[in-house]
């Protein structure tokens, strides 16, 4: 019985207010029917849009992974060419247009060939679009993390007052050498992180309130990082009016989950005297997407 090799990718885009851009984007991905698009979520108040996409991979290891690779990089190049970067403005922070691309194996595919992929797509993206693009976690030949980079670029600082956001980095040349592409940056298009991990969740828990820096305490507090929950990264951040939430990443959902996520935040916040909503999830879960792509299968 043959294997099944998968591969996932989730492609973040700074933008979920232009609905011309979006529709752009997604005509692109749609031109590699073989890359099946699983779920897009999107943020208004954010003004970030992730999209999923599966695709299978060849048994045979080939010169290069054409279908999602090819995906991916025509969607990059569609939001390069519909996005201004300079013009974006919201409470997510973010390095460029296409701020954060992930490739993860699924079913009985390897890190490696996820991590092959990503490198690829950074090939191409540095060299053909022309747009600093920086590797981590499998995809770099050093293992580097996804935080590491966006802590040297500035990512974690606002850099407009109210929380806000307002374009990039403001500075035309990188304190870190980018991968591929050139070491200065075009203020409209900002640079792009591509990496490949295992896999990683995205839980989101409300908190009713206005004071940033009670929620800053408690999302530090629940982060590995904080000495708080491990394989957990959080951060505070303003989402509409009242609400400021504690965005987690899950490194390894399989042993600290959304459930235990939610309760140390009940816990911390109760302490803080905050109220404090029902979290989400910003995707299927590993399994729901991988059964989401074998029932709706390739797009052709």
């Amino acid at each position: 019985m043959l294997k099944m090799m998968l591969a996932c990718c989730k492609v973040y885009i700074s933008e979920s207010r232009n609905r011309s851009a979006l529709e752009t984007i997604e005509q692109a991905a749609k031109l590699f029917p073989q890359a099946t698009l699983i779920n897009k979520f999107e943020d208004v108040a954010y003004n970030r849009v992730g999209y999923t996409l599966v695709s299978e991979l060849a048994p045979i290891p080939s010169s290069e992974p054409f279908y999602l690779k090819s995906a991916v990089f025509a969607m990059v190049k569609a939001a390069l060419h519909t996005i201004d970067f300079e013009m974006h403005c919201g409470t997510h922070p973010r390095l460029g247009i296409v701020d954060h691309i992930c490739f993860h194996p699924l079913a009985d595919a390897s890190l490696d060939q996820a991590a092959e992929i990503a490198r690829f797509l950074a090939r191409d993206v540095g060299s053909s679009l022309q747009v600093p693009t920086f590797l981590y976690g499998a995809a770099h030949e050093e293992g580097r993390t996804l935080d590491s980079i966006r802590r040297t670029l500035g990512y974690f600082k606002p850099n407009s007052s109210g929380n806000q956001w307002t374009g990039g980095p403001k500075s035309d040349f990188l304190p870190l050498k980018p991968d591929g592409g050139p070491s200065q940056v075009i203020p409209s298009k900002g640079v792009v992180v591509i990496g490949a991990t295992n896999w990683v969740d995205n839980y989101n828990v409300p908190l009713l309130s206005s004071d940033i820096d009670a929620v800053r305490r408690i999302a530090k507090r629940v982060s590995g990082r904080g000495g708080g929950l491990p394989f957990v990264q959080a951060m505070a951040l303003a989402h509409g009016e009242g609400v400021i939430e504690v965005a987690c990443n899950l490194l390894d959902p399989s042993r600290i989950g959304g459930e235990r996520v939610q309760q140390e935040v009940e816990s911390l916040a109760k302490e803080e005297g905050i109220s404090v909503g029902k979290g989400y999830f910003t995707d299927f879960s590993k399994e729901e997407i991988t059964q989401s792509y074998l029932k709706l299968g390739p797009s052709d």
